[in-house]
């Protein structure tokens, strides 16, 4: 059932763009701008809400299994994409490849990451810890590492004013959330199939807004199937690299099946919600912002289609 949901979203977010294809420029009639924007620090208000520190404590102690997941997730996979920046060509490839970079510099994803590696009885703690502060890491290196490209290319972009929006909007939420825990936590995870709806209604109106606004300025009529395409491949690939170097490091390191499964699932996997939520922020004003979701959307589906299959299959292996 649970993967039927997931496919279900998958295909609602392929529907917003439809939608904003067809009917575009709904934003000048109902305050997409606000909604999202209150939706985002709701988003992160209930993500600190949810937050146990007692469990965030209790993984700690394991420094080798965090080293590894966050420098996979912040280090590897941006490293692994800026390798390819010399055989780019053009504009349109550069945007594309700058679009694959910033799939790269976002956090890992939490609540499936958990669930993953709970499926493949992997180390559920460590789990709950790398997927919770790599969110807080991103808040900080994702704007780093757009930065390096963005001041050069967007004469709007201010990293300083980036930095301070994104404090606003998702790190005060956030620790809100985290001090009001020990009184309305037990609500948080009562309802948390409800406020995991209420995230993914926020992103599908983001993702509605940033293609809308793209579809009216003409942006892709510049981009074709073929080079969407390449992005397509060029990602799913990415996933198999990231995800057989950290395998291949979890051994050298000499961890044990618990802690590879959760190095595996927490450092080879992106969040969507920090994706379109960074994308807002980040491409705020730009034609281009779109874009910017595409590659994101792609590696979203797709890490939930072969995660599952793989921690069912290990899951079966106990």
């Amino acid at each position: 059932m649970k993967g039927l949901k997931l496919d279900r979203f998958v295909l609602l977010l392929l529907s917003m763009i439809l939608l904003a294809y067809w009917v575009p420029g709904i934003e000048d009639d109902v305050p997409l701008d606000k909604i999202s924007a209150y939706g985002i620090a709701g988003i992160f208000f209930f993500y600190g809400l949810k937050l146990s520190p007692g469990k965030i404590k209790e993984g700690l102690t394991n420094w080798k299994l965090h080293v590894l997941v966050q420098v996979s997730t912040f280090v590897l996979f941006p490293t692994i994409i800026l390798a390819v920046l010399p055989f780019i060509q053009g504009e349109e490839g550069f945007t594309l490849w700058l679009a694959v970079f910033f799939l790269g510099a976002l956090p890992s994803t939490v609540s499936s990451s958990v669930v993953m590696v709970s499926i493949a009885k992997g180390n559920i703690p460590g789990a709950i810890f790398n997927a919770s502060i790599s969110g807080l890491i991103g808040i900080i290196v994702t704007p780093l590492w757009m930065g390096l490209f963005l001041e050069a290319r967007e004469s709007t972009f201010d990293l300083g004013s980036v930095f301070l929006e994104l404090i606003m909007k998702i790190l005060l939420p956030v620790i809100l959330g985290l001090i009001l825990h020990r009184f309305w936590g037990e609500f948080a995870n009562r309802y948390k199939t409800q406020l995991t709806m209420f995230d993914k209604t926020v992103i599908l109106i983001i993702v509605y807004k940033s293609f809308s606004q793209s579809f009216s300025s003409g942006i892709f009529t510049g981009i074709s199937w073929l080079e969407l395409s390449l992005v397509g491949i060029g990602v799913i690939a990415l996933f198999f690299i990231m995800y057989f170097s950290i395998n291949w490091l979890s051994r050298k390191l000499g961890f044990n099946r618990e802690d590879r499964i959760t190095a595996l699932f927490c450092g080879s996997k992106k969040s969507l919600v920090h994706g379109s939520v960074f994308s807002n922020v980040l491409f705020s004003g730009m034609s281009t912002a779109s874009i910017f979701l595409v590659p994101i959307m792609i590696y979203h589906a797709f890490q939930l289609f072969i995660i599952s299959v793989f921690a069912q299959r290990m899951g079966s292996d106990q």
